[in-house]
């Protein structure tokens, strides 16, 4: 009986509790607050109600608010003609599941058909596809990480229990008009028909939100939706990382990722081939799938590979400096460019590549190695995906500091895939007998270009794109 309750506390722990405290605390996949000069976002869960949602929307109308709506599917496919009506006012529209039941009582798969079966209904009416996601009661569970997809959690900076009727106009004015400041992110009600709700609550949320639109407006403050927030909270923490570079907390972190990278490196035995080399590696037999390359080379389970690492240290720096994906990728085909060959020659003098086959590596920023010779692959789904995924973009989110916003702007550029390359086709490529090469052919070039006299009789004089005789 004891060890059945400690497997369910365990239990709980991480596939419910663990969960809920990272998005809260840590911001992971989750806003909850913006970062604004005078914008304010509403926020309405669990209508649409055929009731108060049109009075809502009307009041919205009124005063040129906009808001954000996360809808329960079955609500949504009872009452079309509303959801319509939200995406042609200019509003957004979120999913909150199918039904109002939180995610700790169902399994992963319920979890995801009832996302994917809401976001059908809202893109079939609406004619837009939904890109945010509240759980409700904002409770997530281990496996809604990977379920999400696209999707990013929003959750709420201020809370006022406005679905309980006992509350009163009076008491819910207060204390939304105390929460009357930019940034924050409103959770309101517009539909008192689920579980723990009184029926006629939106009335008093109504009465009150009136109030807080009509001081808001008077004082200056713009209500927006949820992705006008997002934006402009991105925006700001971008001007405000430039000037003053990246926040405590930042800093702290990636310093100490930066010590359990050493940690790793020599745990693992990882190698630095020195010349300030983007690329470590380590050799290993292989334990994945079976890979033909392009050259056809065949790595099969146990053969023995060069595992490639980047020098996170260098990618921090790169990272840092760099405020698009763009830049990141030039600044990385430069530094393989320069790293490549340090590696081949490197691996020449070692003494430990009987048997190797190849160098293998995976990665999140993947895009271009073919031109370098490797061949890329797909990392096969399973838990080996979903774990590397997660450690590779909570990687990139602590060494960038922009990092949160390119993983969730550029999402399908950033998922791991599997590089490899023959070692003999590598050795070949960037190894001394490729510097060789290069050599004989930059001689033959220079040579049919012209030799230059030892005196310089003859020889041109660039000015201004003419050659002229000296």
């Amino acid at each position: 009986m004891e060890n059945m309750l400690l497997w369910v506390f365990y239990f709980l722990t991480f596939y419910a509790f663990l969960p809920g405290f990272i998005s809260r605390a840590f911001g992971f996949r989750v806003f909850k607050r913006g970062r604004t000069l005078r914008e304010i976002a509403l926020t309405f869960d669990d209508g649409p109600d055929p009731v108060y949602t049109p009075r809502l929307l009307d009041l919205l109308r009124k005063y040129g608010a906009k808001a954000t709506f996360f809808v329960v599917g079955a609500h949504a496919e009872r009452h079309p003609e509303l959801l319509r009506r939200m995406a042609e006012e200019g509003h957004t529209i979120g999913i909150h599941n199918y039904v109002h039941k939180t995610n700790w009582l169902m399994r992963p798969g319920t979890v995801k058909r009832q996302i994917a079966r809401t976001s059908e209904i809202i893109e079939r009416e609406a004619g837009v596809k939904p890109i945010y996601y509240r759980p409700p009661w904002g409770i997530v569970n281990l496996f809604d990480y990977a379920n999400l997809g696209h999707l990013q959690i929003i959750l709420w900076s201020a809370m006022f229990g406005d679905w309980r009727k006992r509350v009163g106009v009076e008491r819910l004015t207060a204390r939304m008009l105390k929460k009357l400041r930019p940034g924050e992110v409103l959770l309101l009600h517009d539909c008192g028909r689920t579980f723990g709700a009184d029926e006629d609550a939106p009335e008093n949320m109504l009465q009150a939100l009136e109030v807080y639109l009509r001081r808001g407006s008077e004082m200056g403050y713009r209500f927006v939706t949820i992705g006008e927030m997002i934006a402009l909270t991105d925006r700001n923490r971008a001007r405000e990382m430039a000037e003053k570079g990246p926040g405590f907390i930042r800093r702290t972190a990636a310093a100490c990722w930066m010590v359990w990278e050493r940690c790793f490196n020599a745990l693992f035995r990882i190698v630095d081939p020195g010349d300030d080399s983007l690329l470590h590696y380590r050799i290993r037999p292989y334990a994945g799938p079976e890979l033909r390359l392009d050259d056809g080379t065949v790595i099969r389970p146990k053969d023995r590979i060069v595992e490639l690492h980047f020098d996170n240290a260098k990618l921090r720096h790169l990272l840092a400096n760099a405020r698009s994906v763009v830049k990141v990728a030039i600044a990385l085909i430069r530094d393989a460019e320069r790293s490549l060959p340090t590696l081949a020659r490197h691996l020449e003098r070692c003494a430990d590549l009987r048997g190797v086959k190849a160098l293998y590596g995976v990665s999140l920023i993947h895009r271009g190695p073919e031109a370098f010779g490797f061949s890329v692959f797909d990392l096969p789904r399973g838990p080996f995906r979903f774990f590397t995924t997660r450690y590779l973009r909570l990687l990139i989110r602590v060494l960038n500091p922009n990092g949160r916003k390119l993983l969730r702007d550029k999402e399908a550029q950033f998922h791991p895939r599997i590089m490899a390359m023959s070692l003999d086709g590598f050795l070949r490529r960037y190894g001394s007998a490729a510097d060789e090469a290069e050599r004989k052919a930059s001689g033959k070039l220079g040579t049919a270009a012209g030799a230059v006299p030892a005196d310089g009789a003859g020889a041109p004089v660039l000015t201004g794109g003419n050659a002229l005789p000296q």
